[in-house]
């Protein structure tokens, strides 16, 4: 019998809280369901990831209507999986945002990762038939993109790669408020089937460096104190890192990935087998490091079909 995604058993609905951070920041949040941010400006809002569908974006939109009733003008994509930005379309935004990185991938596998992430995650693609399909950015830059929504600016960076080469964080640097999308995960396991593993720690030092008092990460709690930041940074870090070196040790010991996999996950367990999703990603997270480990510098394509080969491979008895 094939082995179904972990995460087909997941069919609890989650809690959502709606967190005021500062004057102009607010975290949309789900018990480690994917996060939603929200910036408020003078004249208009921007939402940061967008829910996977636009039904289930409505709710956003009811909360961000409780508290201001200003144009959402703007939604930022802080990269390009379809769990994150499917739902762009409910909030009639004037510009989608998005950095040249992230254009790439829904260039290269964005067709792909839709299908792949609907079958993997059932319940957080509520209404899937509402979504119009991809989101395209209206907006694309490089590097940095400044934004004034009155007299709040907004600076929309790429800081280098992590959980994708496109990754987009939205940083307040009146509030010290920072977005970070999924290159930060608090208390919820880092999916890194596309990730630059050797180059994630180094950009979540640059996100350090920022000196951020609160932080909203991809998944988990908002992060509402500097300790709280350098707690979800430190976590996020120890689990790339300890993964990563696990699968190296093994892929250098010349292990079949299967055995690679057993091996990580023991080593892990204990430390990280209460988070979000640890048995749905991990399987991802190593056959991803396992290429990086063997010279495969640019994550490969997933499709519906890799997954299930992937899963039965790995998680079958």
């Amino acid at each position: 019998m094939e082995k179904k995604f972990a995460s087909h058993a997941d069919l609890v609905e989650k809690t959502v809280s709606f967190t005021r951070l500062s004057d102009h920041a607010y975290a949309y949040t789900a018990e480690g369901d994917p996060n939603t941010g929200i910036v408020i400006g003078d004249d208009a809002v921007m939402v940061i990831d967008t829910q996977a569908t636009p039904v289930m974006a409505q709710d956003v939109i009811r909360r961000i209507r409780e508290v201001t009733d200003k144009p959402i003008r703007y939604v930022t994509m802080s990269h390009y999986h379809a769990v994150r930005v499917l739902g762009a379309s409910a909030y009639g935004a004037e510009h989608i945002i998005a950095s040249k990185g992230t254009l790439e991938l829904i260039r290269e596998r964005g067709e792909a990762d839709m299908k792949s992430e609907i079958e993997r995650f059932p319940r957080l693609f509520q209404a899937v038939e509402s979504i119009p399909g991809l989101t395209w950015p209206t907006m694309v830059f490089e590097g940095e993109l400044t934004l004034w929504l009155g007299k709040l600016e907004v600076k929309i960076m790429h800081l280098g790669r992590g959980h994708t080469k496109g990754d987009t964080v939205v940083w307040l640097p009146q509030d010290r408020v920072l977005f970070s999308g999924d290159l930060v995960e608090f208390a919820a396991t880092p999916y890194t089937g596309d990730a630059y593993l050797e180059d994630w720690p180094a950009t979540l030092d640059r996100i350090a460096a920022l000196d951020p008092a609160a932080l909203v990460p991809g998944r988990g709690d908002a992060l509402q104190t500097p300790a709280q930041v350098a707690k979800g940074l430190a976590d996020t870090r120890a689990f790339v890192s300890e993964m990563f070196a696990a699968v190296r040790q093994g892929a250098a010991a010349r292990k079949p990935l299967r055995e690679i996999y057993r091996d990580t996950y023991a080593a892990l367990k204990p430390k990280f087998g209460h988070w979000v999703i640890f048995d749905h990603c991990l399987p991802f997270d190593v056959t991803r490091a396992y290429d990086e480990a063997n010279g495969i510098r640019d994550p490969r394509i997933w499709t519906a079909q890799r997954d299930r080969e992937m899963w039965v491979q790995l998680e079958g008895d």
